[in-house]
């Protein structure tokens, strides 16, 4: 017999699964009743088994594979029985980091990227605000620089593990020029003096994520804790939001694969008109249909996969993939509700629960109007100002 090692696809697999049995899914119907689930603690045990820095650097406490691994990852993490849970880890593996681990200073990779990896720092993105959701360049979070500091003032919204962050990725203006040149991301300790959690927002689905707005009353950071080159967050960021986009993708398919699959369980056994509901053919059929649409999404999300890790540029294919798998969710958790009936209707079974969790998916890094028109630059038929 062969022997596994760490990087083993097979093994992160297993290992994966073991972690979600054991760890996770016994308490999920705990933390989702809870509005949150111990991120200090699940962190941890991912980070000990190498999972929040699958295609981060070694020299870090990273696996040093390509992205294609933390794809599979996702996949897996898929089988959590709630979308808030695998959210708040995309969070920390793959939307909070890849500007760190790629741009970063040595000093600030050694602060926060390694705990990160670790599973020792839980971490936050700090992009979104109240007026300036999708239009990242629109955002009026400010650090002016004083001296060797950054001073920083403003407030994020829809903030992702918030309310138990040890640090965020923070997108702010730190000049006054065009807002696609005027931005950087920060390295944010959050116990610092000025910020504030204002509230947990209370949400439709995700209920075991916690979502927080946060405020900044003149907070004071290092200079040093850009990351990078100054003005260039904006760029960073869009950066960041192809392997974010990337990675909703996979986490998701596994779930409708699932969602699919109970129905199929469910319609065979239960009974309507002297015959099981799965019998009918326009129940059949749909499911077959939906089963179609998630090989074709998965197909895309591959290709795409394999051409971001040679070097290419996927915005396009990143954004159609995105685009595609929100509505799909949408499309899939509908029709599948309808077939369970009255028990549809209940917070009881998992395709209510991906009814409610997966609607996030149109919306969330990047809305599906934002991807459409992303689509469209690049085909170069927007209209001309």
């Amino acid at each position: 017999s062969r022997v596994q090692y760490p990087n083993d696809l097979e093994y992160c697999r297993n290992t994966g699964i073991t972690i979600i049995d054991r760890e996770i899914n016994p308490h999920v119907d705990k933390w989702e009743k809870e509005g949150q689930f111990p991120a200090h603690r699940i962190f941890k045990i991912l980070g000990s088994a190498g999972f929040l820095g699958v295609s981060k650097p070694v020299e870090y406490g990273g696996l040093g594979l390509d992205f294609s691994y933390s794809v599979a990852v996702a996949e897996e993490l898929g089988n959590i029985n709630c979308g808030g849970i695998p959210m708040a880890i995309g969070v920390q593996s793959d939307m909070a980091t890849p500007a760190l681990a790629r741009f970063g200073s040595a000093a600030l990779k050694r602060e926060f990227l390694q705990p990160s990896i670790t599973g020792d720092k839980v971490a936050c993105l700090g992009v979104s605000e109240v007026g300036a959701g999708s239009d990242v360049a629109s955002i009026k979070t400010k650090a002016v620089r004083k001296g060797d500091e950054l001073v920083i003032n403003g407030g994020k919204m829809w903030t992702t593990n918030g309310a138990q962050a040890d640090w965020m990725c923070l997108l702010a203006n730190t000049s006054d020029g065009p807002p696609h040149k005027n931005k950087s991301l920060i390295c944010l300790p959050m116990n610092l003096h000025g910020i504030h959690i204002a509230r947990k927002i209370d949400k439709i689905g995700m209920w075991s994520s916690d979502t927080a707005e946060v405020f900044f009353d003149d907070v004071h950071v290092p200079c040093t804790n850009i990351i990078g080159q100054e003005g260039m967050g904006f760029t960073y960021q869009m950066l960041q939001f192809q392997e974010e986009r990337l990675w909703g993708v996979a986490n998701v398919l596994t779930t409708m694969e699932k969602v699919v699959q109970e129905t199929i369980k469910y319609t065979r056994q239960r009974k309507i008109f002297q015959q099981p509901v799965l019998y009918h053919q326009v129940v059949h059929f749909r499911l077959a249909e939906l089963q179609t649409e998630i090989e074709l999404l998965r197909s895309l999300l591959y290709h795409c996969t394999a051409l971001y890790i040679k070097g290419n540029d996927v915005t396009k294919l990143a954004s159609m993939a995105k685009l595609k798998a929100g509505r799909l969710a949408r499309e899939l958790s509908d029709s599948c509700l309808q077939y369970w009936g009255g028990m549809g209707f209940t917070s009881d079974v998992l395709v209510s629960q991906f009814y409610r969790d997966s609607r996030v998916l149109s919306i969330a890094g990047g809305a599906d109007e934002v991807m459409l028109s992303i689509i469209c630059k690049y085909m170069d038929t927007l209209p001309r100002k």
